[in-house]
């Protein structure tokens, strides 16, 4: 069976906190043979990526960034119209997953894991009950998550010390539900790895 190697997209420029952010997307994913590797910015994540399809050609490579705004076409279409990232020409759709329309739109799916984190003074009706989470424009759930945090004793947000801890606690089967493209990568892991 090949292994699945996920370039994504996180984690800034240092060691530590990329590692930390690699360690949050691995216990999301909860499975021993998907390797994460965390590459800061979104056009490093595209090169590592792109690198890596020629370096580890016996893995699944995937690319995982976040879409940036609403989708209405498949991932490589997207990432063509919006930061001109041209398609490998050994892959396919299946191999570009995104995070719609950011990865913060994926803790906000699941707002039980948000409250227990950040306990007492956390606002719940703050964040986005839109069941299609992925239909929330990223700024509005950027600006939703720090409103239901800043009353906390852990105060607001934090992109990659929260998230890393987010990621690693959130219900996967909530997500899915709220979020299709966060779906559409379970499940394509689901049948790979099975």
């Amino acid at each position: 069976m090949r292994e699945v190697w996920i370039y994504v997209e996180g984690g800034g420029d240092g060691k530590e906190s990329k590692a930390m952010i690699r360690k949050g997307f691995s216990q999301f994913f909860g499975e021993r043979r998907v390797r994460v590797v965390a590459c800061g910015s979104r056009n490093q994540t595209f090169k590592d990526f792109a690198l890596a399809l020629k370096s580890n050609p016996t893995a699944v490579n995937l690319l995982l960034v976040d879409s940036e705004e609403a989708v209405s076409a498949g991932p490589w279409h997207h990432l063509w119209n919006r930061d001109r990232w041209e398609k490998p020409s050994v892959t396919t759709d299946e191999h570009c997953h995104l995070m719609v329309q950011t990865v913060e739109s994926w803790l906000v799916a699941d707002p039980v894991t948000l409250a227990f984190f950040y306990g007492p003074g956390f606002l719940r009706n703050s964040l986005p009950a839109h069941i299609d989470i992925e239909a929330v424009p990223k700024t509005d759930v950027m600006k939703a998550l720090d409103r239901a945090t800043s009353p906390t004793q852990k105060g607001k947000y934090k992109k990659i010390a929260h998230c890393s801890a987010l990621l690693a606690r959130l219900d996967r089967e909530q997500v899915r539900r709220r979020a299709k493209h966060c779906d559409r990568l379970l499940k394509f892991l689901e049948q790979h790895l099975s």
